[in-house]
Protein backbone atom coordinates (compact mmCIF):
# COMPACT_ATOMS: atom_id res chain seq x y z
CA UNK A 1 0.00 0.00 0.00
CA UNK A 2 1.42 3.56 -1.35
CA UNK A 3 1.79 6.23 1.67
CA UNK A 4 1.89 9.99 0.60
CA UNK A 5 5.56 10.35 0.32
CA UNK A 6 5.46 7.54 -1.84
CA UNK A 7 2.90 8.97 -4.19
CA UNK A 8 4.68 12.26 -4.16
CA UNK A 9 7.63 10.48 -5.24
CA UNK A 10 6.20 8.31 -7.74
CA UNK A 11 3.98 11.15 -9.34
CA UNK A 12 7.37 13.60 -9.61
CA UNK A 13 9.06 11.04 -11.51
CA UNK A 14 6.23 9.94 -13.67
CA UNK A 15 5.88 13.71 -14.57
CA UNK A 16 9.71 13.90 -14.80
CA UNK A 17 11.13 10.59 -16.84
CA UNK A 18 14.50 12.93 -17.25
CA UNK A 19 15.29 13.06 -13.82
CA UNK A 20 18.37 10.76 -12.48
CA UNK A 21 19.32 11.99 -9.64
CA UNK A 22 18.00 13.70 -6.10
CA UNK A 23 19.95 15.95 -3.83
CA UNK A 24 18.85 14.96 0.27
CA UNK A 25 19.57 18.59 1.65
CA UNK A 26 19.06 19.68 5.23
CA UNK A 27 20.22 22.86 6.74
CA UNK A 28 23.55 23.49 9.11
CA UNK A 29 23.51 26.14 11.59
CA UNK A 30 25.17 28.33 9.39
CA UNK A 31 22.55 27.78 6.59
CA UNK A 32 24.54 25.82 4.53
CA UNK A 33 23.22 22.98 2.82
CA UNK A 34 24.27 19.58 3.47
CA UNK A 35 23.14 15.87 2.65
CA UNK A 36 23.20 13.17 0.10
CA UNK A 37 22.77 12.64 -3.30
CA UNK A 38 20.68 9.50 -4.83
CA UNK A 39 19.68 8.10 -7.60
CA UNK A 40 16.04 8.53 -8.60
CA UNK A 41 15.60 4.33 -8.12
CA UNK A 42 15.94 5.06 -4.26
CA UNK A 43 13.61 8.19 -4.38
CA UNK A 44 10.45 5.71 -2.49
CA UNK A 45 13.06 4.75 -0.21
CA UNK A 46 13.61 7.88 0.92
CA UNK A 47 10.24 8.74 1.59
CA UNK A 48 9.67 5.18 3.34
CA UNK A 49 12.73 4.77 5.42
CA UNK A 50 14.23 8.21 5.68
CA UNK A 51 17.54 8.57 5.14
CA UNK A 52 20.98 8.73 7.94
CA UNK A 53 22.71 11.55 8.63
CA UNK A 54 24.90 12.29 11.92
CA UNK A 55 23.51 14.29 14.47
CA UNK A 56 27.33 16.15 14.29
CA UNK A 57 25.71 18.01 11.24
CA UNK A 58 24.63 20.59 13.45
CA UNK A 59 28.02 20.70 14.58
CA UNK A 60 29.72 21.71 11.71
CA UNK A 61 31.39 25.10 11.51
CA UNK A 62 31.80 27.42 8.02
CA UNK A 63 34.88 25.14 7.21
CA UNK A 64 32.48 21.71 7.42
CA UNK A 65 34.80 20.53 10.25
CA UNK A 66 32.94 19.11 13.49
CA UNK A 67 32.82 21.18 16.67
CA UNK A 68 33.48 18.41 19.51
CA UNK A 69 32.34 21.05 22.05
CA UNK A 70 29.04 20.72 20.97
CA UNK A 71 29.04 17.33 22.42
CA UNK A 72 26.85 15.78 19.03
CA UNK A 73 30.83 14.42 17.74
CA UNK A 74 32.73 11.44 18.96
CA UNK A 75 31.11 11.88 22.49
CA UNK A 76 28.45 10.36 21.87
CA UNK A 77 29.91 8.14 19.05
CA UNK A 78 28.86 10.39 15.98
CA UNK A 79 25.70 8.83 16.20
CA UNK A 80 23.27 8.51 12.95
CA UNK A 81 19.96 10.30 13.29
CA UNK A 82 17.14 9.75 10.83
CA UNK A 83 15.92 12.74 8.26
CA UNK A 84 12.41 12.50 6.61
CA UNK A 85 11.57 14.49 3.82
CA UNK A 86 9.72 17.82 3.75
CA UNK A 87 6.39 17.52 2.27
CA UNK A 88 6.22 19.61 -1.03
CA UNK A 89 10.00 19.97 -1.61
CA UNK A 90 10.36 17.41 -4.43
CA UNK A 91 11.73 19.72 -7.26
CA UNK A 92 13.76 19.97 -10.32
CA UNK A 93 16.96 22.22 -9.70
CA UNK A 94 16.69 22.92 -13.72
CA UNK A 95 20.10 24.97 -13.65
CA UNK A 96 21.94 21.95 -12.76
CA UNK A 97 22.95 18.82 -15.32
CA UNK A 98 20.76 20.12 -18.09
CA UNK A 99 17.40 19.34 -15.98
CA UNK A 100 18.20 16.09 -15.17
CA UNK A 101 18.41 16.55 -11.54
CA UNK A 102 16.06 17.53 -8.47
CA UNK A 103 16.55 18.17 -4.87
CA UNK A 104 14.36 17.36 -1.59
CA UNK A 105 14.42 19.05 1.84
CA UNK A 106 14.94 16.73 4.62
CA UNK A 107 14.15 17.50 8.45
CA UNK A 108 16.16 15.05 11.22
CA UNK A 109 14.33 13.21 13.83
CA UNK A 110 15.21 12.11 17.06
CA UNK A 111 15.00 8.16 18.24
CA UNK A 112 11.22 8.52 19.39
CA UNK A 113 10.99 9.95 15.63
CA UNK A 114 10.33 13.27 17.42
CA UNK A 115 11.87 16.56 16.01
CA UNK A 116 15.15 16.11 16.86
CA UNK A 117 15.95 19.45 18.86
CA UNK A 118 19.47 21.07 16.94
CA UNK A 119 17.86 21.19 13.61
CA UNK A 120 17.18 24.78 13.03
CA UNK A 121 14.12 23.95 11.09
CA UNK A 122 12.72 22.18 13.96
CA UNK A 123 13.30 25.17 16.16
CA UNK A 124 11.68 27.30 14.09
CA UNK A 125 8.74 24.70 14.09
CA UNK A 126 8.38 24.96 18.01
CA UNK A 127 7.91 28.86 17.62
CA UNK A 128 5.32 28.40 14.67
CA UNK A 129 3.55 25.86 17.24
CA UNK A 130 3.98 28.19 20.28
CA UNK A 131 2.41 31.16 18.33
CA UNK A 132 -0.73 28.98 16.61
CA UNK A 133 -1.13 27.62 20.56
CA UNK A 134 -1.71 31.71 21.39
CA UNK A 135 -4.60 31.71 18.27
CA UNK A 136 -2.08 33.53 16.16
CA UNK A 137 -0.18 32.71 12.60
CA UNK A 138 2.76 34.40 11.03
CA UNK A 139 2.49 36.46 7.84
CA UNK A 140 5.95 36.94 6.30
CA UNK A 141 7.86 37.63 3.91
CA UNK A 142 11.60 37.98 3.07
CA UNK A 143 13.92 40.13 1.18
CA UNK A 144 18.00 38.62 0.40
CA UNK A 145 20.63 41.26 -0.66
CA UNK A 146 23.54 39.52 -2.69
CA UNK A 147 26.37 40.68 -4.71
CA UNK A 148 27.47 39.20 -7.68
CA UNK A 149 31.12 39.22 -8.10
CA UNK A 150 33.58 38.24 -10.88
CA UNK A 151 35.06 34.71 -10.06
CA UNK A 152 38.74 35.93 -10.44
CA UNK A 153 40.17 37.36 -7.56
CA UNK A 154 42.01 40.84 -7.93
CA UNK A 155 45.74 41.38 -7.65
CA UNK A 156 45.48 41.14 -4.17
CA UNK A 157 43.40 37.94 -4.14
CA UNK A 158 40.20 39.32 -2.86
CA UNK A 159 36.68 39.96 -4.39
CA UNK A 160 35.72 42.24 -7.41
CA UNK A 161 32.69 43.19 -8.87
CA UNK A 162 31.92 40.99 -12.40
CA UNK A 163 31.91 42.73 -15.51
CA UNK A 164 28.73 43.37 -17.31
CA UNK A 165 27.59 40.54 -19.59
CA UNK A 166 26.40 42.99 -21.56
CA UNK A 167 28.95 45.73 -21.90
CA UNK A 168 31.85 44.67 -20.47
CA UNK A 169 32.31 46.86 -18.39
CA UNK A 170 33.56 46.58 -14.59
CA UNK A 171 30.61 47.99 -11.98
CA UNK A 172 31.70 50.61 -9.84
CA UNK A 173 28.93 53.06 -9.02
CA UNK A 174 25.97 52.53 -6.99
CA UNK A 175 22.98 53.05 -9.27
CA UNK A 176 20.39 52.11 -7.12
CA UNK A 177 16.82 50.91 -8.39
CA UNK A 178 19.03 51.33 -12.18
CA UNK A 179 16.91 49.59 -14.48
CA UNK A 180 19.52 49.56 -16.84
CA UNK A 181 21.79 47.41 -14.71
CA UNK A 182 18.92 45.13 -14.15
CA UNK A 183 18.97 45.20 -18.49
CA UNK A 184 22.30 44.36 -17.83
CA UNK A 185 21.97 41.42 -16.36
CA UNK A 186 18.61 40.64 -17.90
CA UNK A 187 19.80 36.53 -18.87
CA UNK A 188 20.79 36.02 -15.13
CA UNK A 189 18.00 37.72 -13.61
CA UNK A 190 15.40 35.88 -15.70
CA UNK A 191 16.98 32.31 -15.27
CA UNK A 192 16.43 33.03 -11.50
CA UNK A 193 13.00 33.76 -12.05
CA UNK A 194 12.18 30.88 -14.75
CA UNK A 195 14.14 28.23 -12.34
CA UNK A 196 12.17 29.58 -9.31
CA UNK A 197 9.05 29.46 -11.21
CA UNK A 198 10.03 25.64 -11.51
CA UNK A 199 10.52 25.27 -8.07
CA UNK A 200 7.38 26.85 -6.72
CA UNK A 201 8.96 29.40 -5.23
CA UNK A 202 7.17 32.48 -4.77
CA UNK A 203 9.60 35.17 -5.94
CA UNK A 204 8.02 38.75 -6.08
CA UNK A 205 10.31 41.75 -7.08
CA UNK A 206 14.28 42.20 -8.29
CA UNK A 207 16.06 45.41 -7.96
CA UNK A 208 19.37 46.50 -8.09
CA UNK A 209 20.71 47.98 -4.75
CA UNK A 210 22.62 50.25 -3.18
CA UNK A 211 26.60 48.84 -4.48
CA UNK A 212 28.28 47.58 -7.57
CA UNK A 213 27.54 44.51 -8.39
CA UNK A 214 24.27 44.51 -5.60
CA UNK A 215 20.85 43.10 -6.50
CA UNK A 216 17.97 42.29 -3.85
CA UNK A 217 15.18 39.66 -5.11
CA UNK A 218 12.25 39.62 -2.54
CA UNK A 219 9.41 36.87 -1.77
CA UNK A 220 5.54 36.95 -1.48
CA UNK A 221 4.39 37.56 1.31
CA UNK A 222 2.84 33.62 3.19
CA UNK A 223 1.36 32.94 5.84
CA UNK A 224 3.21 29.43 6.01
CA UNK A 225 6.39 30.50 7.73
CA UNK A 226 8.38 27.45 7.38
CA UNK A 227 7.47 27.18 4.15
CA UNK A 228 8.85 30.67 3.69
CA UNK A 229 11.48 30.11 5.11
CA UNK A 230 12.41 26.88 2.69
CA UNK A 231 11.94 29.29 0.34
CA UNK A 232 14.60 31.50 1.01
CA UNK A 233 16.90 28.83 1.87
CA UNK A 234 16.18 27.13 -1.74
CA UNK A 235 16.28 30.52 -3.64
CA UNK A 236 20.10 31.34 -1.77
CA UNK A 237 21.00 27.79 -3.61
CA UNK A 238 19.76 29.08 -6.75
CA UNK A 239 21.08 32.03 -7.32
CA UNK A 240 24.36 30.38 -6.17
CA UNK A 241 23.64 28.18 -8.95
CA UNK A 242 22.30 29.84 -11.78
CA UNK A 243 25.01 33.40 -11.02
CA UNK A 244 28.16 30.30 -12.05
CA UNK A 245 26.47 29.02 -14.88
CA UNK A 246 26.67 33.06 -15.95
CA UNK A 247 29.92 33.06 -15.40
CA UNK A 248 30.27 34.95 -11.87
CA UNK A 249 29.19 34.31 -8.31
CA UNK A 250 26.67 35.22 -6.28
CA UNK A 251 27.34 35.75 -2.35
CA UNK A 252 25.18 36.44 0.51
CA UNK A 253 28.57 37.33 2.46
CA UNK A 254 27.61 40.18 4.94
CA UNK A 255 30.57 42.06 3.52
CA UNK A 256 32.43 41.29 0.73
CA UNK A 257 33.09 45.00 0.46
CA UNK A 258 34.33 47.11 3.62
CA UNK A 259 33.52 49.97 2.30
CA UNK A 260 30.37 49.40 0.41
CA UNK A 261 27.00 48.49 2.17
CA UNK A 262 26.27 44.66 3.35
CA UNK A 263 23.76 42.56 2.66
CA UNK A 264 21.43 41.97 4.39
CA UNK A 265 17.82 39.88 4.99
CA UNK A 266 15.15 42.16 5.68
CA UNK A 267 11.82 40.49 7.14
CA UNK A 268 8.23 41.80 6.90
CA UNK A 269 6.14 40.29 9.22
CA UNK A 270 2.30 40.63 10.55
CA UNK A 271 0.00 38.21 12.61
CA UNK A 272 -3.84 37.15 11.73
CA UNK A 273 -6.12 35.82 14.09
CA UNK A 274 -8.04 32.39 13.88
CA UNK A 275 -10.28 34.59 11.52
CA UNK A 276 -7.64 35.40 9.14
CA UNK A 277 -7.99 39.46 10.34
CA UNK A 278 -4.28 41.08 10.65
CA UNK A 279 -4.33 41.72 14.55
CA UNK A 280 -1.55 44.33 13.92
CA UNK A 281 -3.99 46.78 12.10
CA UNK A 282 -5.52 49.51 14.43
CA UNK A 283 -9.45 49.43 14.02
CA UNK A 284 -9.31 53.00 13.96
CA UNK A 285 -6.42 53.17 11.58
CA UNK A 286 -3.75 54.74 12.88
CA UNK A 287 -0.85 54.08 11.18
CA UNK A 288 1.37 53.21 13.88
CA UNK A 289 -0.88 49.91 14.29
CA UNK A 290 -2.47 47.98 17.06
CA UNK A 291 -1.75 47.59 20.39
CA UNK A 292 -0.57 43.90 19.70
CA UNK A 293 2.05 45.42 17.00
CA UNK A 294 3.31 47.97 19.94
CA UNK A 295 3.66 44.77 21.95
CA UNK A 296 5.33 42.94 19.50
CA UNK A 297 7.64 45.70 18.39
CA UNK A 298 8.82 45.70 22.26
CA UNK A 299 9.48 42.26 22.52
CA UNK A 300 11.75 42.45 19.51
CA UNK A 301 13.52 45.47 20.73
CA UNK A 302 14.11 43.81 24.58
CA UNK A 303 15.62 40.56 22.87
CA UNK A 304 17.39 42.33 20.14
CA UNK A 305 20.83 42.97 21.85
CA UNK A 306 20.77 38.96 23.08
CA UNK A 307 19.47 38.46 19.58
CA UNK A 308 22.70 39.69 17.65
CA UNK A 309 24.43 36.52 17.25
CA UNK A 310 21.37 35.08 15.53
CA UNK A 311 21.42 38.19 13.24
CA UNK A 312 25.23 38.47 12.56
CA UNK A 313 26.56 34.42 12.71
CA UNK A 314 29.89 34.90 11.62
CA UNK A 315 33.36 36.93 12.15
CA UNK A 316 32.35 38.93 9.11
CA UNK A 317 28.90 39.60 9.54
CA UNK A 318 29.97 42.26 12.46
CA UNK A 319 31.79 44.25 9.51
CA UNK A 320 27.98 45.34 8.43
CA UNK A 321 27.33 47.54 11.79
CA UNK A 322 29.10 50.38 10.21
CA UNK A 323 28.46 53.87 10.51
CA UNK A 324 26.03 55.95 7.82
CA UNK A 325 25.70 52.38 5.77
CA UNK A 326 22.15 52.07 6.49
CA UNK A 327 22.34 49.21 9.16
CA UNK A 328 20.48 49.84 12.30
CA UNK A 329 23.23 49.58 15.34
CA UNK A 330 20.08 50.68 18.21
CA UNK A 331 17.15 49.14 19.25
CA UNK A 332 13.99 51.33 17.51
CA UNK A 333 11.31 51.56 15.82
CA UNK A 334 9.17 54.19 13.48
CA UNK A 335 6.74 54.71 10.73
CA UNK A 336 7.85 54.42 7.12
CA UNK A 337 11.09 55.31 7.87
CA UNK A 338 14.42 53.25 6.92
CA UNK A 339 16.75 54.77 9.40
CA UNK A 340 15.42 52.44 11.96
CA UNK A 341 15.94 48.50 13.31
CA UNK A 342 12.18 48.26 13.19
CA UNK A 343 9.85 49.75 10.23
CA UNK A 344 6.43 49.96 9.69
CA UNK A 345 6.03 50.58 5.92
CA UNK A 346 2.99 52.77 4.67
CA UNK A 347 0.13 51.15 3.10
CA UNK A 348 -3.36 49.80 3.24
CA UNK A 349 -4.13 49.84 6.98
CA UNK A 350 -5.26 46.13 6.41
CA UNK A 351 -1.50 45.63 5.50
CA UNK A 352 0.15 46.70 8.51
CA UNK A 353 3.03 45.41 9.60
CA UNK A 354 6.62 45.85 10.79
CA UNK A 355 9.60 45.10 8.81
CA UNK A 356 13.16 43.37 10.66
CA UNK A 357 16.26 45.36 9.22
CA UNK A 358 18.90 44.24 11.71
CA UNK A 359 19.84 40.54 10.23
CA UNK A 360 22.58 39.66 7.55
CA UNK A 361 21.60 37.81 4.56
CA UNK A 362 24.49 35.41 5.75
CA UNK A 363 21.74 34.39 8.45
CA UNK A 364 20.12 31.42 8.62
CA UNK A 365 16.71 31.92 7.56
CA UNK A 366 15.23 29.56 10.41
CA UNK A 367 16.80 30.56 12.98
CA UNK A 368 16.37 33.88 11.91
CA UNK A 369 12.42 33.62 12.11
CA UNK A 370 12.14 31.25 14.97
CA UNK A 371 14.09 34.67 17.11
CA UNK A 372 11.84 36.80 15.62
CA UNK A 373 8.61 34.89 16.53
CA UNK A 374 9.94 33.81 20.00
CA UNK A 375 10.49 37.91 20.49
CA UNK A 376 7.27 38.70 19.40
CA UNK A 377 6.21 35.80 21.87
CA UNK A 378 7.69 37.41 24.57
CA UNK A 379 6.40 40.97 23.73
CA UNK A 380 2.35 39.44 23.32
CA UNK A 381 2.68 37.38 26.52
CA UNK A 382 4.16 40.15 28.75
CA UNK A 383 2.01 42.91 27.28
CA UNK A 384 5.34 45.29 26.41
CA UNK A 385 5.16 48.52 25.66
CA UNK A 386 7.44 50.20 23.42
CA UNK A 387 9.49 53.49 23.52
CA UNK A 388 7.87 56.74 21.58
CA UNK A 389 8.83 56.18 17.58
CA UNK A 390 11.68 57.64 16.14
CA UNK A 391 11.42 60.24 13.56
CA UNK A 392 13.86 61.70 11.16
CA UNK A 393 17.42 59.90 11.25
CA UNK A 394 17.94 57.47 13.41
CA UNK A 395 21.62 57.49 12.92
CA UNK A 396 21.69 60.71 13.89
CA UNK A 397 19.63 61.07 17.14
CA UNK A 398 20.77 57.74 18.41
CA UNK A 399 23.80 56.32 19.70
CA UNK A 400 24.63 52.68 18.79
CA UNK A 401 24.12 50.26 21.33
CA UNK A 402 24.04 46.91 19.38
CA UNK A 403 27.36 45.50 20.08
CA UNK A 404 29.83 44.76 16.26
CA UNK A 405 31.85 42.10 18.88
CA UNK A 406 30.87 38.26 18.22
CA UNK A 407 32.20 37.27 21.17
CA UNK A 408 29.64 39.72 22.98
CA UNK A 409 27.00 38.85 20.86
CA UNK A 410 27.75 35.60 21.63
CA UNK A 411 27.86 36.09 26.23
CA UNK A 412 24.42 38.20 25.88
CA UNK A 413 22.51 34.84 24.00
CA UNK A 414 23.84 32.81 26.50
CA UNK A 415 22.69 34.72 29.41
CA UNK A 416 19.27 35.02 27.82
CA UNK A 417 16.80 33.41 29.53
CA UNK A 418 14.10 34.06 27.36
CA UNK A 419 15.64 32.61 24.43
CA UNK A 420 16.93 29.97 26.27
CA UNK A 421 13.62 28.75 27.14
CA UNK A 422 12.33 29.75 23.80
CA UNK A 423 14.30 28.39 21.45
CA UNK A 424 15.68 25.48 23.96
CA UNK A 425 18.72 25.60 25.93
CA UNK A 426 20.05 22.35 24.40
CA UNK A 427 19.97 23.60 21.39
CA UNK A 428 21.48 27.18 22.91
CA UNK A 429 24.24 24.63 24.09
CA UNK A 430 25.06 23.28 20.88
CA UNK A 431 24.41 26.99 18.74
CA UNK A 432 27.18 28.90 20.80
CA UNK A 433 29.82 26.25 21.28
CA UNK A 434 29.67 26.42 17.65
CA UNK A 435 30.03 29.60 17.03
CA UNK A 436 32.71 29.87 20.17
CA UNK A 437 35.12 27.47 18.70
CA UNK A 438 34.52 28.77 14.90
CA UNK A 439 35.70 32.43 16.65
CA UNK A 440 38.14 31.07 18.24
CA UNK A 441 39.71 29.61 14.67
CA UNK A 442 39.08 32.58 12.91
CA UNK A 443 41.48 34.58 15.63
CA UNK A 444 44.38 32.44 14.75
CA UNK A 445 44.56 34.03 11.42
CA UNK A 446 46.61 37.37 10.72
CA UNK A 447 45.25 39.56 8.21
CA UNK A 448 46.96 41.42 5.15
CA UNK A 449 46.04 44.94 7.23
CA UNK A 450 47.76 43.74 10.50
CA UNK A 451 51.05 43.48 8.45
CA UNK A 452 50.35 46.16 7.22
CA UNK A 453 49.82 48.22 10.11
CA UNK A 454 51.70 46.33 12.48
CA UNK A 455 54.56 44.27 11.14
CA UNK A 456 56.76 47.07 10.60
CA UNK A 457 55.74 49.92 12.46
CA UNK A 458 55.09 48.45 16.10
Amino acid sequence: MSTPGVDEARDFLQRHPEIDSVDLLISDLNGVLRGKRIPTDNLEKAFVSGIALPGSVFALDITGNTVEETGLGLDIGDRDQICRPVPGSLMVAPWQRDGRHAQLLMSMRDDDDGPFFADPRNVLAAQVQRLADRGFKAVVALELEFYLVDRARDELGMAQPCKSPTSGERAKESQLYSISELDEYADFLEEVHAAAKTQQLPLDTALKECAPGQFEINLIHGDDVLKACDSAVLLKRLIKGVALRHGFEATFMAKPYGGEAGNGMHVHMSLVDQNGDNVFADPDENPHGSRLLGNAIAGLMELMPASMALFAPNLNSFRRFQPGLYVPMTPCWGYDNRSVALRIPSGANAARRVEHRVAGADANPYLLLATLLASVLHGLASDLTPPEATTGNAYRQLTPTLTNSWSQALDLLEDSAVLAEALGRDFLKVFVANRRAERELAMQSVSRLEYDWYLRHV
